[in-house]
């Protein structure tokens, strides 16, 4: 049976001094296994040798014809604090300002086409600032009460993934649909920065105790547009919402690719 193919939008970091453009395997695996799709991945904005741009080295209209779905991962690098409004100073280290080149068009684009987007950690992020809302660059800083939603780098990688705060789910939403009408869900944090100001047009679907929004969906969109701040990739099999997050992104994708298939 043939699946649907899901564009990864790239990380572009130095591998050995020269720049690459990856994504952690992680993400695909939970995709290809928990949305039951294949991977392509997707160069951000290219460079020559000397660092320079490369003109027309991004084409949205291009890309959506290639893929039934657009999933933007997590990253370690932050979103520029300029598209969403504040000064360059308040940029938090490292910048990929190669992937914002890809993703913010690349979400607008994927809307107006009617193509599935599935979000997460920065993929939430740039989801949120492509739809025209902001971040607060440090998180901790403004957040109340004593949740720190970052992670902790003096544990061991497993330690780090695994929950430890519940978020509120939207009582009547989808999310707490898809488990059965429970209203409280335990997730993982490991994130610095986190939205301020939610898009227009976006609904909350889950928030943290201290009123951060951990997931959202846009209900105009023409298919599945939904982006999480936690990690729902990681151990996504052994989590019933992390399973029906990809299972229904994957439906989705199907769906899109079935009208690419009749044209």
């Amino acid at each position: 049976m043939r699946r649907p193919v899901i564009g990864f939008v790239c990380d572009v970091t130095a591998v050995s001094g020269h720049p690459a453009h990856l994504v952690v395997e992680k993400y695909i695996s939970a995709v290809a296994a928990g949305a039951n799709a294949q991977a392509i991945l997707l160069p951000g904005r290219l460079s020559d040798i000397d660092g320079n741009p490369l003109p027309q080295s991004v084409d949205y209209a291009e890309i959506l014809e290639l893929v039934d779905g657009i999933f933007l991962p997590g990253s370690p690098s932050n979103v520029a604090p300029a598209l969403y409004g504040r000064p360059p100073e308040d940029q938090v280290l490292p910048a990929d300002p190669n992937r914002d080149a890809l993703s913010i068009g690349l979400i607008r684009a994927a809307f107006e086409a009617g193509v599935p987007m599935l979000g997460v950690c920065r993929g939430c992020q740039e989801m949120n600032v492509a739809f025209g809302g902001t971040l607060h660059p440090k998180l901790h800083e403004v957040s109340t009460g004593e949740l720190d939603h970052r992670y902790q780098k003096d544990l061991p990688i497993p330690e780090q993934y695994a929950p430890v705060h519940q978020v509120a789910l939207e009582p009547g939403g989808v999310f707490s649909g898809w488990v059965g009408g429970d209203t409280s869900w335990r997730v993982n944090s490991l994130h610095e920065q986190g939205v301020d100001r939610l898009a227009p047009g976006l609904v909350v679907e889950a928030r943290a105790p201290d009123g951060v929004v951990e997931a959202f969906r846009h209900p105009g969109a023409k298919t599945f547009t939904t982006a999480i701040q936690w990690h729902p990739e990681w151990r996504f099999g052994e989590d019933n919402l992390s399973s029906a997050i990809f299972r229904e992104f994957g439906a989705a994708a199907r769906a899109r690719m079935e009208i690419r298939r009749a044209r």
